[in-house]
């Protein structure tokens, strides 16, 4: 496929441009939608965009070393959302749960990007579904023609990657409106972290050009803090949340205890 969407004397409009700001759209008209749900004012999307945006791409570029420029993304996004609502004085965690279902989204989207660049893909395989790679594009040791011809198909990682962004949104979003009033915030984010996490460390077996530490691949190691830091915040919260709920009830008994002798005492003086 052509890369190269629409040409104007010097102007290249590229298709891997076009999705990347689709994917961005998407996402902020999404996260508009999750804002107003929790009584948020949906401008600060707007707002807080660019400095997501910015911060997103630097992470993605520091990150790029270690063939996991998503992961950066989502912690320079995660940056940018934790920085613009400390200085607008919103509820952090109730924004980072709004951003959550951007960037998801996003991903489904902007995924197709590595389609049209013929990147991202995976070993060669006989499944229907699998993606034929010109040889430019070949990574080592796929080039190869004489063992890998220009009619092998290769694993669209690309593709997996985008379901399972996809199939994460959807069940975060049913969740989010099923249990909505169970939910605490932050959930949705540490959820986002986990579900993505899991996803990419399962990918990066596919990944034949992932920059190994011995027998693992450094993206997922990454993976892995990201999951575990995530399950810790989460049962952290939900543990700080039951305790407090637990004092509340126990202060309620004991302030009931207190009133009730005084309350006999009031109804024996009168004659």
């Amino acid at each position: 496929m052509n890369p190269i969407a629409l040409q104007i004397g010097q102007i290249t409009i590229y298709w891997y441009g076009i999705l990347i700001v689709a994917s961005v759209l998407v996402g902020a008209a999404v996260s508009i939608v999750q804002a107003s749900k929790r009584a948020q004012d949906p401008e600060h999307v707007w707002n807080a965009l660019l400095l997501c945006l910015i911060l997103g791409i630097v992470g993605a570029r520091i990150y790029h070393v270690f063939s996991i420029s998503q992961g950066g993304a989502i912690i320079g996004g995660s940056l940018g959302t934790i920085v613009y609502a400390r200085l607008a004085k919103l509820p952090i965690l109730t924004w980072l749960d709004i951003s959550s279902y951007g960037f998801l989204i996003a991903q489904v989207i902007g995924r197709w990007g590595n389609y049209i660049n013929q990147e991202l893909y995976g070993p060669p395989t006989k499944l229907p579904w699998g993606i034929s790679i010109d040889y430019g594009h070949r990574i080592i040791p796929f080039h190869n023609l004489q063992i890998y011809p220009l009619e092998t198909r290769f694993h669209p990682v690309f593709l997996y990657e985008s379901l399972w962004c996809l199939l994460g949104f959807i069940l975060l979003w049913w969740l989010s409106a099923r249990w909505r009033d169970r939910l605490l915030a932050g959930d949705v984010f540490w959820l986002t972290l986990i579900w993505y996490g899991v996803g990419r460390f399962a990918l990066e077996y596919l990944r034949p050009d992932a920059w190994m530490w011995g027998p693992i691949a450094a993206a997922q190691v990454f993976c892995a803090l990201f999951c575990l830091g995530s399950v810790v915040a989460l049962v952290l919260q939900r543990r700080a949340h039951t305790d407090a709920l637990t004092q509340t009830h126990t202060d309620k008994r004991v302030d009931e205890r207190t009133d009730e002798p005084a309350s006999m005492t009031e109804s024996q003086d009168i004659p």
